[in-house]
């Protein structure tokens, strides 16, 4: 039996186009799972804003710490050790405890040189309702804001309206009646409308917001 040398090439080049087609959908297959690792242990943490989906920002961000602090707030710190390696020592945002203030200048994202924090990385377009952003873009939402109406105050008889003038992005943060709402459309999740809130604890809760449920691009 004589074998053509052409087709010996061609079951050669078969075979490494099958390997190579098994070893990219091996690959896309590992990077989903870790994503979606990823995705679900960022519930349990806020990022600062313009940061790479929380897969990209963990092998793009180096621990040095230049955005906390380069934030001129305090609003920034460091996970702590307990949440594991993968994330000790990556930047987390305040919230609970502080407002995000949306600089105009955004100096966390100016002071990440790794590109963990990225203008453009996700981004919204700015509109008229966006008084504070950058080169026409704000970041995405940060975290999701809502108002507990057992625990606002104007929800239970009392005038209150300490959270009316904290908010920097018009028609989130609405009043009806002399009782505030939110509007997720435009609300950028900055916290500081729960900064504000004088009861103890907050009316205000801040939750991360799921980006697992996101469609890929």
């Amino acid at each position: 039996m004589v074998v053509d040398a052409a087709d010996d090439d061609a079951l050669v080049m078969d075979r490494r186009a099958f390997f190579r087609r098994g070893i990219e959908r091996a690959t896309r297959a590992t990077v989903q799972r870790a994503n979606e690792w990823a995705n679900q242990r960022a519930g349990h943490w806020l990022r600062p804003p313009f940061a790479l989906d929380e897969l990209e920002f963990l092998l793009g961000c180096t621990r040095c710490d230049a955005c906390v602090e380069a934030c001129p707030h305090d609003a920034l710190f460091r996970l702590p050790a307990r949440l594991g390696p993968q994330v000790a020592g990556t930047p987390g945002l305040d919230l609970l405890n502080k407002g995000c203030r949306l600089c105009e200048d955004w100096p966390c994202v100016a002071s990440c040189q790794p590109g963990a924090l990225a203008f453009g990385s996700d981004t919204v377009e700015k509109g008229p309702a966006i008084e504070n952003a950058i080169d026409l873009q704000a970041p995405r939402p940060l975290a999701a804001i809502r108002i507990d109406q057992d625990r606002c105050l104007p929800y239970q008889g009392p005038e209150c309206g300490a959270c009316a003038e904290s908010c920097p992005v018009a028609g989130a943060l609405l009043w009806a009646s002399a009782k505030p709402s939110i509007d997720p459309k435009f609300c950028l999740g900055c916290g500081l409308c729960r900064e504000a809130c004088i009861t103890d604890p907050p009316a205000i809760t801040v939750s991360a917001i799921d980006r697992s449920a996101a469609p890929a691009d």
